[in-house]
C-alpha cells in the first residue's frame, strides 16, 4: 500500500465516529464517511507504522442497507452521516461501535459488566432543537447561502432548505432570511480576507413550549462592504419606547430583518412563536459564535424549555442538549443509575452529589430529591446563573451551584461527596482533574459522555485506580449523525477503600 494509490474495496464495517474500514486485497484503509457494504473508490493519502488512510473519491456501488429516507443535499452537507440507512440500522452501527470501544478497554477488567445495549431517540426526524446556519456561498462569487458547509470544506455552503432534522419551522425562517439579505445584497464575511457583514444565523426552538428565540450574527462592517464600521444598535431597539437612532441603512436592515420573521408568525407560516430575536455582533476572526455585543429586537433573549417535569429557562447561548426528546430518555436512565444505589430516602437526606460540568443544572436538579444538597459546577457563568433561576424556578432549596474551573473549585470545596455525577464536554475529563476525583474515593460514580473514544481514554484511568465498569448504555441524542451518548456506572472495588 504505498501513498497516492488509488484502490477499490469494500466497506466492512465503521469504527466510531466516522472511519470506515475498507478490505483491499490483503490490506485495509480507513476511509472517512462511508457506510457499511459500500463498493468505493479511494485515494491513499497517509501510509503510517503499516496503517492506511484514504479519501473517498466516489462510491461505486451502494450499501444493501440503504434503503432510508434521505434529502437533496445528502452527501454534500456535512450534518449527516446515516441518513440513506433506516433507523435501526444505524442504531445496530453506533452500538456495536461503542461496545468495540468498551470491550478494548475493559477486556482487563476481572469483574463482569452489564452492557445494556443503545436506547433510541424517541423522535428520529425534526428534533433538534438548536441550529448554527452559515451564511456564504456554495461556490466561489456564487449567489449567498444560507445554511451548512459542504463536507469536507472550510469555505463552501450549502444551503440546507429541506434539512430533515429541524422542523418546518426552521426550514421557513432560514429561506425567508436568505431571501431577505440576498434581495437587498448584503455581503457576507469571508474567512480569508475578513471583511463582510453576515456570518451566522442562530435558531433554537424549545421542542416542548414551542418558543423561538432567532439571532442574526455579523460583524461590525457595513453591510454593503465597505469595510468600515458602523454605529453600534441600542439595546432594546425596535421596541416602542426606544429612543430614535442616528445610524442610517444597518438599522433599517436589521428592522426589516426582524419584522420578516415577525410576518411569518403572524401570517401563522410558523406552529411556534418568537420568543426574543436577537442581533449579535462578533467581529472574532475564527469561525465560532460569540458575542461581542447583543441587541434586543424583538421580546427576550431567552426562552422556556420543559423536561421531565421540569422547567428550565433557556438563553442563546446557554448549553442545553439539542435533542429535548431524547434528553429525557438520557436523564431518566441517569436517574435510574443513580436510584440503583439502594437506600430509603430518609437515608439519603444527608448524601452530597457533585455534578461536574454542570452547564444549566439539568442533572443536578434531576437528582436533587434523591440527595441531601446537590452541588454543581461549570465554568461558564451565564450556564450558572441560568442553573441558579432554573432552580428558583422549579423550587428546588438544595441545588448550589458554583462558576469555575472544575480543578480550581474542587480544590477550594470543603464538601466531600457522596457520589459524583461527570458530564464532561467532548474531550472528556482533563488529565489534572482525574485524580483529584478519583480522590474522593465515592463508592460510585456515573459517568455521562458526549464522545465515547474520550470516555475509554478516561475509563483507563479509573479502572487503574480501583474502579470498575458495572454497567453500561448507549443514547442515542443525535439520529443520523456519527454521535453518540453513552452512561457508565463505575463501582469502586471494596479491596481499595
Amino acid at each position: 500500500m504505498k501513498k497516492g494509490q488509488v484502490c477499490e474495496g469494500v466497506v466492512e464495517r465503521v469504527d466510531f465516529p466516522n472511519r470506515g474500514v475498507v478490505r483491499v486485497g490483503e490490506d485495509t484503509v480507513i476511509v472517512k464517511n462511508s457506510l457499511p457494504g459500500q463498493k468505493v473508490r479511494l485515494l491513499v493519502n497517509k501510509v503510517r507504522s503499516g496503517k492506511a488512510e484514504g479519501r473517498l473519491m466516489e462510491v461505486l456501488e451502494k450499501s444493501p442497507l440503504e434503503t432510508g429516507r434521505s434529502c437533496s443535499l445528502f452527501g454534500l452537507c456535512g450534518g449527516c452521516t446515516y441518513l440513506s440507512l433506516p433507523y435501526e440500522e444505524q442504531l445496530k452501527i453506533k452500538e456495536d461501535q461503542i461496545k468495540r470501544l468498551l470491550d478494548g478497554v475493559l477486556g482487563a477488567q476481572e469483574a463482569p459488566w452489564n452492557w445494556e445495549g443503545i436506547k433510541g431517540s424517541p423522535k428520529v426526524y425534526e428534533y433538534r432543537n438548536k441550529m448554527e446556519f452559515s451564511f456564504g456561498d456554495a461556490y466561489k462569487d456564487g449567489p449567498l447561502s444560507l445554511g451548512m458547509h459542504r463536507r469536507g470544506s472550510f469555505y463552501d455552503v450549502v444551503t440546507v432548505s429541506d434539512c430533515e432534522i429541524v422542523d418546518a419551522d426552521y426550514r421557513r425562517i432560514l429561506t425567508t432570511v436568505r431571501d431577505y439579505f440576498a434581495e437587498r445584497n448584503v455581503t457576507f464575511f469571508h474567512r480569508l480576507s475578513h471583511e463582510g457583514y453576515l456570518r451566522h444565523l442562530l435558531v433554537r426552538k424549545a421542542s416542548r413550549t414551542g418558543e423561538i428565540l432567532a439571532a442574526l450574527v455579523t460583524t461590525s462592517q457595513e453591510p454593503w462592504g465597505s469595510g468600515k464600521a458602523v454605529a453600534p444598535a441600542l439595546e432594546g431597539f425596535g421596541e416602542k419606547d426606544a429612543p430614535e437612532h442616528e445610524s442610517g441603512r444597518d438599522e433599517e436592515l436589521l428592522q426589516g430583518f426582524r419584522d420578516c420573521l415577525l410576518e411569518l408568525e403572524q401570517s401563522g407560516q410558523l406552529k411556534g412563536r418568537f420568543a426574543g430575536i436577537l442581533h449579535i455582533v462578533n467581529d472574532a476572526v475564527a469561525d465560532v459564535i460569540k458575542s461581542d455585543r447583543t441587541d434586543i429586537l424583538y421580546g427576550q433573549d431567552y426562552f422556556y424549555e420543559e423536561l421531565l417535569g421540569l422547567r428550565f429557562k433557556v438563553s442563546v447561548f446557554s448549553f442545553f442538549q439539542t435533542n429535548s426528546y431524547s434528553a429525557e430518555v438520557l436523564y431518566e436512565t441517569a436517574r435510574e443509575y443513580v436510584d440503583d444505589l439502594g437506600g430509603s430516602s430518609d437515608k439519603r437526606s444527608d448524601k452530597v452529589v457533585f455534578d461536574l460540568y454542570s452547564g444549566t443544572g439539568t442533572i443536578a436538579q434531576l437528582m436533587a430529591p434523591v440527595a441531601g444538597k446537590v452541588i454543581g459546577v461549570e465554568i461558564v457563568e451565564e450556564a450558572v446563573e441560568a442553573a441558579r433561576e432554573n432552580a428558583k424556578e422549579n423550587g428546588l432549596t438544595n441545588c448550589e451551584f458554583i462558576a469555575g474551573d472544575v480543578l480550581k473549585v474542587l480544590a477550594e470545596l470543603e464538601e466531600k461527596p457522596n457520589l459524583i455525577i461527570l458530564d464532561p464536554p467532548r474531550d472528556g475529563i482533563h488529565s489534572k482533574v482525574l485524580p483529584r476525583i478519583i480522590g474522593y474515593g465515592v463508592d460510585r460514580i456515573v459517568y455521562i459522555s458526549c464522545k465515547p473514544t474520550s470516555l475509554v481514554r478516561d475509563l483507563e484511568a479509573f479502572l487503574k485506580s480501583g474502579y470498575q465498569v458495572e454497567r453500561a448504555v448507549a443514547v442515542d441524542q443525535f439520529p443520523w449523525t456519527a454521535n453518540c451518548e453513552v452512561i457508565t456506572l463505575l463501582q469502586r472495588v471494596k479491596e481499595n477503600k
